[in-house]
């Protein structure tokens, strides 16, 4: 069974939704080797449709011009990608293609798939949040920036569900950005207030 890692940067208040205003002035070579270690070994990049056009809208130009990031821009061109969307007009980048049927049902066949390792959803927030639910997400990997954006949409919606999630690593970066990466997991406990009481701080 493939490895899928959602990767997300986000804002303090949870915004996963990019402002340039408050994501690039971040963007150092810590969060390029975080971003670059969410690449590695990545067989498939599945993304949803906004955040498909948003790559396919600035990669392939990049790519082209040569410039420093060409060889990113490159790496992602290679890639094979497969978008969630339910149009039919030409995509108009190399190696992708679109998800048939029901998202969790193709990301099920695509996790099980011989030959595929790790898949990565960038961004696509939507996608994720049905991932999730599904409990297909094996690793979430968010760039906290310390900047509240504010406005914007975030990760986690309302819904009668909850999240529990194991901290598998973290690190700190010199700017300040908090690099959190979590995998599924469950509750501690059933405890309530009479349990949780003996903790509570007495005297100083």
């Amino acid at each position: 069974m493939a490895k899928l890692v959602s990767t997300l940067f986000s804002s303090l208040d949870g915004v996963v939704e990019i402002d340039p205003t408050w994501h690039f002035p971040y963007f150092d070579e810590h969060m390029g080797a975080a971003v670059d270690e969410d690449y590695t070994g990545v067989d498939t990049l599945l993304l949803g449709r906004v955040t498909y056009d948003s790559f396919a809208g600035a990669w392939p130009g990049r790519e082209e011009a040569g410039e420093e990031d060409a060889v990113f821009a490159k790496r992602l061109g290679d890639l094979r990608k497969v978008v969630v969307t339910r149009g039919d007009a030409d995509l108009g980048w190399r190696n992708v293609e679109r998800i048939d049927g029901d998202l969790v049902e193709a990301v099920t066949t695509l996790k099980e798939t011989p030959g595929i390792a790790k898949v990565l959803v960038a961004g696509s927030i939507s996608v994720v949040r049905q991932l999730l639910a599904a409990g297909l997400v094996d690793e979430l990997s968010l760039l906290v920036h310390p900047v509240a954006a504010r406005k914007g949409e975030r990760l986690f919606d309302e819904g009668d569900t909850i999240y529990p999630l194991r901290l598998l690593r973290s690190e700190v970066f010199p700017t300040g950005v908090v690099h959190l990466v979590y995998g599924p997991s469950e509750l501690p406990g059933s405890e309530g207030y009479d349990e949780a009481k003996e903790h509570v701080p007495g005297e100083a």
